[in-house]
């Protein structure tokens, strides 16, 4: 798991990657929470989905975005930290030239840049978004959503509510050509204490069951 720096567009960014032995492996980004609620790449979260997907082949890369960490810059409530996750993916790309694909997760604030780096860049074939914030960000950039996903929250999320989370799937769940999973984890909040188990084999089963179908 070597730390790798990379040039960002408010300067460098800190980061982990795992690449894959197969040259044509697909990529996978995670991205992290809040950078002003002690958001960085080593939420465990974060951690666990980013060896979920290095246990199943991919190149994984996870960074902390603008002002966390090693990382230059300073928080920019979202449009800089989408910049940053597509410099990122720039970066991972470069350097897989050869992948068939391309994955992102994240979590919470990471699962709304997640989202909106999923509209920009058609190459993204599959998603993990966890415990999005509806009631708290715009989704309506999700129009329509471009590729199929796994959307994941606490049952008793009161960051995230889930009449938010629901209304959010069901706006998505119209759309013709895709297929959005929805999973509510039992008596989680939103951070899932007490409940990373049945959050990961969640997220292992979503990623087991898609890879099993282009294998």
């Amino acid at each position: 798991m070597p730390e790798v720096i990379f040039t960002g567009p408010a300067g460098r960014l800190e980061g982990r990657y795992h690449p894959a032995k197969q040259k044509n492996a697909p990529i996978a980004m995670v991205l992290h929470p809040h950078p002003q609620f002690r958001g960085n790449m080593n939420h465990p979260i974060v951690y666990q989905v980013y060896y979920a997907f290095v246990a199943r082949g991919f190149s994984v890369l996870r960074f902390n975005f603008r002002g966390v960490g090693r990382s230059q810059g300073s928080f920019d409530h979202g449009t800089g930290e989408l910049a940053d996750a597509a410099s990122a993916l720039d970066w991972a790309q470069t350097i897989n030239p050869e992948a068939r694909a391309c994955w992102v997760a994240g979590f919470s604030f990471g699962a709304w840049i997640g989202m909106q780096l999923l509209m920009r860049r058609p190459e993204v074939e599959g998603f993990i978004s966890i415990a999005p914030e509806p009631n708290r960000y715009d989704f309506s950039f999700l129009a329509p959503c471009p590729s199929s996903g796994l959307i994941v929250h606490g049952e008793k999320d009161i960051v995230a509510p889930a009449k938010d989370v629901n209304t959010l799937v069901e706006k998505l769940k119209t759309q013709k050509g895709i297929v959005i999973d929805q999973q509510t984890i039992p008596g989680a909040n939103h951070f899932f204490e007490d409940r990373m188990e049945p959050l990961m084999e969640t997220i292992t089963s979503y990623l087991d069951m898609r890879l099993a179908n282009v294998r």
